[in-house]
Parts: C-alpha cells; sequence; structure tokens
C-alpha cells in the first residue's frame, strides 16, 4: 500500500511541474522527433562533433559558443571562422542556461585551446523566462569554471550593443548590457579570463549600436563582424600567450 501511495504522489507530482518546466519562448527548445524537447538542442551540433577529428599536439583548436550573433557571424559572407580554422558553435536565440547545458558536447569534448563565450543578450530579452543579472553572470562563470577545469582558456566577450530587441520591444536593455559588460571585465581580471569589448567601439551615445553596424539594432552587418574579428583575433592571441 505504502508502494501504490508513493507511486500516486510522485505522479502527481511530475504531472504538476511538467506544464511549468516546458519551453514556452519560441526557440526555448526543438523537438527531438519524439514529442519531447531538447532545450539546449543538443542535437544541433551533434553529428558535426561527431565527425570533428581529434586536434593535433600542435593545433590551437578555437571555439566560439554562442546565439544567433556567433550563427551568423559563422556563415557571414567573410567567412572569418573558415578562413582562421575557427569551429562556430552558435546558436540562435540561445540563452546562457542552454549554452552551460550544452558546454561539455559542443566545447569541452572538441578539445579546444581556446573558447570565445560571447552570451547574455537574449537572457535579457527573456527568451527562456525572466533572467536577473546574477543569474546570467553565474551561469557564464559556470562556463568558464568548466572551461579553466579542462585546460581550455577563456575568452569572455561583451555583449553587443542593444538599446531595444525587435522581437520583444520595451525591454529597455542598454544598460543592462553596460551592467552586464562591467561585470565580465571585472570577472576576467580577477579570474585571468581574457575580456573582449566589441561593445565599446560599435555603441552609438544611447549604448545602442551605431549607424550601419547592424541589419535590426541587434544581429551585426558585415561592416560590424568587421569590427569584431580583430578584436577576437587580439583577445585569443592574449589567451594562448601569444
Amino acid at each position: 500500500m505504502k508502494q501504490i501511495i508513493r507511486t500516486v504522489v510522485l505522479g502527481l507530482i511530475f504531472s504538476a511541474l511538467t506544464p511549468a518546466q516546458t519551453p514556452a519562448q519560441p526557440g526555448a527548445g526543438r523537438g527531438n522527433g519524439r514529442g519531447q524537447q531538447d532545450f539546449p538542442n543538443l542535437a544541433r551540433y551533434r553529428d558535426a562533433n561527431r565527425n570533428l577529428p581529434v586536434p593535433s599536439a600542435s593545433e590551437a583548436r578555437v571555439v566560439f559558443i554562442g546565439d544567433s550573433i556567433t550563427e551568423l557571424w559563422d556563415q557571414d559572407s567573410g567567412k572569418f571562422f573558415a578562413s582562421k580554422g575557427y569551429i562556430g558553435r552558435g546558436i540562435g536565440g540561445q540563452t546562457t542556461p542552454q549554452m552551460l547545458v550544452r558546454f561539455q558536447q559542443d566545447v569541452v569534448a572538441l578539445k579546444p585551446k581556446v573558447v570565445v563565450i560571447n552570451a547574455g543578450t537574449n537572457d535579457i530579452a527573456g527568451n527562456t523566462g525572466p533572467s536577473t543579472l546574477e543569474m546570467i553572470e553565474d551561469n557564464l562563470a559556470s562556463m568558464a569554471q568548466i572551461a579553466t577545469v579542462n585546460g581550455i582558456r577563456v575568452v569572455l566577450a561583451s555583449v553587443t550593443p542593444a538599446y531595444d530587441y525587435p522581437w520583444k520591444p520595451g525591454i529597455e536593455p542598454a544598460e543592462k548590457v553596460v551592467s552586464l559588460n562591467s561585470w565580465m571585465k571585472d570577472y576576467c581580471a580577477k579570474t585571468g579570463c581574457v575580456y573582449a569589448d566589441y561593445f565599446t567601439p560599435m555603441s552609438d551615445e544611447k549604448h545602442g549600436m551605431r549607424e550601419g553596424l547592424s541589419r535590426d539594432g541587434i544581429h551585426p552587418t558585415p561592416a560590424g563582424y568587421a569590427i569584431m574579428a580583430p578584436i577576437a583575433e587580439r583577445a585569443i592571441a592574449q589567451a594562448l600567450g601569444k
């Protein structure tokens, strides 16, 4: 009888929790073909990761993990990642909790020397639910710590300027972005990570994206990526001790 009661109670608990735990925001999770959700989208790069050869002893492999800004950069006409041999692991719409879940698969397992983490703007937008700056900071710190423990050097890239989100207007993200970037810079100074400051050269007086550097106020144009590229390269070289 006790076992029957326990089974019924657990069933009621899981029934109550499941709807609330199902991602409600667009892009929060994608189906795996069996009616379930792949919240971190582990399926996105699973096959590509399996097909990637183990780096040679002399290879300084670099992985970029992030959201649509990283994903689109990998597809940009300049082919920056391909030309430098960098590996892009960006997924549009993602937030830091999603990246944290896939960090082992999409970064650590690839055995890079350096990881460039560019994340946080979608958290501020609330893509997977409300997030405080402290929550975002914890997730970024967790990714950095996982990387460090695994011998991977860390570049934390600033969130790029965002005056408003076209898919969620009225959030007023500009000063939150400034605060998050300030935390990142301080965290890097304390921990030995490298801070890549995309924000300063791309920001206008309202802390939005400068004219001509974005498609929609958020996603960089080729001109925007042209500003980001040398900043990323310098940060990677610094992380490698060059």
